[in-house]
């Protein structure tokens, strides 16, 4: 009988257990939430407001146009279609978008990360040397993709992908997160707004303050 009561406690409290560890806040969804007391003047948080079951459609998962190349002529040669929740409403909730990656012959997707995603890339035409930086000790980890490969980029790590070819190359990536942000590492840095210091970047970067005027000049939005 003992033995019986013993073991419906130990259940009890491995149920238990189990239930505090599933009970966890949710992902955000955006870079950050202030607390404020009056709901009136707050937003709703992690995700959009759900639309009427009854007046969803088709239309609603749907989105089209990513047959059609990006605009690669810029400073870096390349150009990122992202379709998430802003453009495929069906997406709220569901923790998936999908991105289409064009690249000029030598172009770049500049270092960069996102906060609330991990990134599955697919190479369709073309050869990206690819990449991702761990965290401290900051290991690199490289790859030349060609036509069929895949790669995985960890959610929050810093990563590339540069064409290294003479031709277009294109690529899509999978991200695990309806929104799951850009931050590009030199535009954050030295094109924030307000910028940063300058004498912050020479110490964290051992630049003279004539480097970082500079790079901040280049990389502030016009």
């Amino acid at each position: 009988m003992m033995k019986g009561v013993s073991f419906l406690v130990i259940v009890a409290i491995l149920a238990l257990a189990s239930s505090f560890v599933s009970a966890f806040d949710p992902a955000p969804l955006q870079d950050f939430c202030v607390a404020i007391n009056d709901i009136k003047s707050g937003v709703f948080v992690n995700g959009k407001f759900c639309k009427d079951p009854a007046m969803v459609s088709a239309n609603d998962f749907f989105f089209s146009g990513l047959n059609i190349p990006g605009n690669t002529g810029n400073k870096v040669g390349s150009n990122v279609t992202l379709v998430n929740v802003d453009k495929l409403a069906g997406l709220n909730t569901l923790g998936i978008s999908l991105a289409r990656l064009d690249f000029a012959p030598y172009g770049l997707n500049p270092p960069h990360t996102h906060p609330r995603g991990t990134e599955l890339l697919v190479v369709i035409e073309g050869t990206l040397l690819v990449g991702f930086v761990t965290s401290n000790p900051n290991k690199l980890f490289t790859k030349v993709l060609n036509k069929g490969d895949v790669f995985v980029f960890p959610i929050g790590l810093i990563h590339f992908q540069f064409n290294i070819g003479k031709t277009n190359a294109l690529a899509f990536a999978g991200l695990s997160s309806q929104n799951p942000g850009v931050i590009t590492i030199a535009n954050a840095v030295f094109g924030s707004v307000p910028p940063i210091n300058p004498d912050v970047l020479m110490k964290a970067f051992q630049l003279d303050k004539g480097v970082v005027e500079y790079l901040q000049k280049a990389f502030t939005p016009k």
